[in-house]
This record gives structure tokens, C-alpha cells and sequence, in this order.
């Protein structure tokens, strides 16, 4: 009885860890600060690269950083790498 309880107090644990780990969003994940580089309102098209650098001229510096930041991580460029690609060239 002793280690059925342990167990399931150690999935409840795990699962309450990942609700909180799954909770932190990346900037890349912001619909609000990420809307005004696509066409669409799934952000699936890209913005001409005029368009994108005047969306990336209006950011704030600390966007751009945490945009940049999050662009440098490997698991999230890959679901943004266009988008990562294009950041890029933009610069800081």
C-alpha cells in the first residue's frame, strides 16, 4: 500500500512540474509581439522583409533581445526558423 502511494504522489509531482515547465512561453510564442511579422492570424506567412524590418525597428530593445535569445535556442528556432532566420539578419 506504502509504495502505491509513493508512486502515485511521485506522478502527481511530475505532472504538476511539467504543467509549470509547459506554462513558461517563449517570446517567440506571443501572439501580441509576434503578429506584426506575418500575414496571417495562425503566423504561418512571413511578411515581406521590408514589412518585417519595420515590425522589428518598432520592438523595444528588450524584445528584440528576448526574440534573439529565444531564436538562439535550438529546440525553439526550429518551430520558428524562418522567422529565427529573418531576426537574424535584423540584428540587435
Amino acid at each position: 500500500m506504502n509504495i502505491k502511494t509513493l508512486t502515485m504522489g511521485a506522478m502527481a509531482l511530475a505532472m504538476v512540474t511539467g504543467s509549470a515547465l509547459a506554462g513558461s512561453t517563449s517570446a517567440l510564442d506571443d501572439p501580441a509581439k509576434m503578429s506584426p511579422f506575418f500575414t496571417d492570424a495562425g503566423m504561418k506567412t512571413l511578411r515581406s522583409e521590408k514589412d518585417f524590418t519595420t515590425a522589428w525597428m518598432a520592438m523595444k530593445p528588450d524584445e528584440k533581445t528576448a526574440v534573439l535569445k529565444d531564436c538562439g535556442d535550438t529546440t525553439l528556432n526550429k518551430s520558428h526558423a524562418e522567422f529565427c532566420a529573418m531576426a537574424k539578419k535584423m540584428g540587435g
